[in-house]
């Protein structure tokens, strides 16, 4: 599958009312696209940061989506957007997808690796960090998102409560050590949204 993130910043005051305007439009406009897999909708309140994802069956589906859809998306995104990045991805590893309910959070971390590490550090993630992940209390889903060019990758996992969500915090910075350290990798960032909205199809 591939997926298309749009990493978008602007003033907190106005988060809310994008917010809104994505979770009446987004899953409607998405699933009349064909090979349509699965959205997700996660945001830093305090700090005006909005996360999306959008996942397709074929990298044609994605581009025909991105074609049809990317008008409408940044005018979607205005009343907030001060910055808008996008970037397509190849998702290598995903959990089966879970529900979530109010409360449920969203740890998203970016890592870079030589590129031709890349399959190693695919294996290492889901062969080691992805099942300590799911041992967790409250874990629900995750992935692994990669450019193989460039070799950088986005890692999220989500969990059920915020309770659960800070409880995880110890133990997946110490699976991520170790696996950071298996595969000679650079962690570039970590972040923590609420999740707002997630639609996953089963396929």
């Amino acid at each position: 599958m591939f997926v298309r993130t749009v990493y978008a910043t602007g003033n907190p005051d106005r988060i809310d009312r994008t917010l809104d305007g994505l979770r009446a439009e987004a899953v409607g406009l998405l699933t009349a696209q064909p090979g349509y897999r699965g959205y997700g909708l996660f945001a830093d309140r305090a700090l005006g940061k909005i996360v999306m994802s959008s996942w397709w069956e074929s990298a044609q589906a994605e581009r025909d989506s991105n074609q049809e859809l990317g008008q409408r998306c940044a005018e979607v995104l205005a009343p907030l957007a001060g910055t808008v990045t996008t970037d397509v991805w190849e998702a290598v590893v995903t959990a089966p997808p879970g529900e979530v309910g109010p409360g449920a959070g969203f740890r998203l971390v970016r890592v870079e690796v030589d590129p031709a590490k890349v399959d190693t550090m695919t294996e290492v993630f889901r062969d080691r960090a992805l099942p300590m992940l799911e041992k967790m209390d409250g874990f629900v889903t995750g992935a692994m998102l990669v450019d193989r060019a460039s070799g950088q990758a986005s890692v999220g996992a989500i969990f059920a409560d915020q309770e659960s969500f800070a409880a995880s915090r110890g133990p997946q910075a110490d699976a991520r050590a170790q696996a950071v350290a298996a595969v000679g990798a650079t962690v570039r960032s970590v972040e923590e949204f609420d999740v707002v909205l997630l639609d996953r199809r089963r396929h």
